[in-house]
């Protein structure tokens, strides 16, 4: 038995339509992101040993350069004692060298091993004061240091999480657009956050853009930058962004559900004197609801939008509803 299909019949279908008027395009884009620190670094140690001395207060500002911990180095200054002997040995010996050859009382061969072993006692020297700076861990920014996870004793390694130091002097809001709005972002562009629960808006500005989409997740990652002063803001805090691109005046705008895909392009239904005609469009700016039309309509048209799967081209159908 053959379906019924009111298209084949002399029936109206009752459909909504929306009526295509020139409009100013408020384009926002709706984010979540992530509170940073302008500069962040977990303190390690480079090399293994026991804490001497730990010379800094949870929660306080250290500034750059500030001998931070003390690691066991007194094997390494015995040895470096025995290397700056060895160089002030191999110095004078140097001298003494070099006036003989100058006196063509020794080969030049001679000398020139006598300044070979001078400057392999050097960077013998110089490799053991190496490894004693490792034995010191110094902030390597100004910032507030936080708690630690050590004490004066405690045997540590390069893989030992010993603090972590923070740099407040600006902060970060890291988070991610969908790739279609890649274009029309721009360095510079200013945005509103806040922070999960409350009502407080900051303000920051977009200073770097990830130069590649995420291939997993098809979006952008975008990092902004905004005073310290704020308060309230802490690293780590969950923020709803809202990014306000350039508005666009006299645009076509008409509701994402009218949009009907096809294998080459898009089109939207239009009522024409109680039919259903197909049109071509070219789709611009999307956002949450409504899709801007770049070309393909006009001012007036009545572009159908529902009954979408019930409706053929040529279909006779009734509008019942404007939005």
């Amino acid at each position: 038995m053959t379906a019924f299909n009111p298209n084949r019949m002399n029936v109206e279908i009752p459909v909504t339509a929306h009526i295509v008027s020139y409009e100013t395009l408020n384009n926002k884009i709706f984010s979540t992101g992530t509170v940073l620190a302008n500069e962040e670094v977990e303190l390690r140690s480079e090399i293994s040993g026991k804490i001497v001395q730990i010379l800094f207060n949870e929660g306080r500002y250290v500034s750059k350069g500030d001998l931070l911990v003390k690691i066991n180095d007194s094997d390494l200054q015995a040895e470096l004692r025995k290397a700056e002997s060895k160089v002030k040995l191999m110095e004078d010996r140097e001298a003494r060298h070099k006036q003989l050859v100058q006196n063509q009382m020794i080969s030049r061969e001679e000398y020139e091993s006598t300044l070979n072993e001078l400057e392999a006692s050097i960077a013998e020297r110089d490799l053991i004061r190496a490894k004693i700076d490792k034995t010191e861990i110094r902030a390597p920014f100004s910032g507030i240091v936080g708690l630690r996870e050590v004490s004066q004793g405690s045997f540590v390694t390069p893989s030992t999480d010993i603090a972590r130091l923070q740099n407040f002097s600006n902060l970060k809001v890291d988070f991610s657009i969908p790739q279609r709005y890649a274009p029309v972002v721009q360095v510079g562009d200013e945005l509103e956050f806040k922070l999960s629960g409350s009502e407080n808006k900051f303000k920051a500005n977009i200073y770097a853009i990830e130069p590649k989409i995420d291939p997993s997740t098809r979006t952008l990652r975008i990092r902004a930058i905004c005073p310290s002063n704020y308060k309230g803001l802490f690293p780590g805090a969950f923020a709803d962004v809202e990014l306000s691109l350039k508005e666009i005046e006299n645009a076509i705008l008409i509701p994402t559900v009218a949009i009907v895909p096809e294998l080459k392009g898009q089109i939207v239904y239009l009522y024409k004197n109680g039919t259903v005609k197909p049109q071509n469009v070219e789709l611009g700016v999307r956002a949450e609801n409504i899709v801007q039309i770049i070309s393909g309509l006009t001012e007036g048209d009545s572009v159908i939008t529902s009954g979408i799967l019930q409706i053929r081209p040529g279909a006779k159908v009734k509008i019942t509803e404007f939005n």
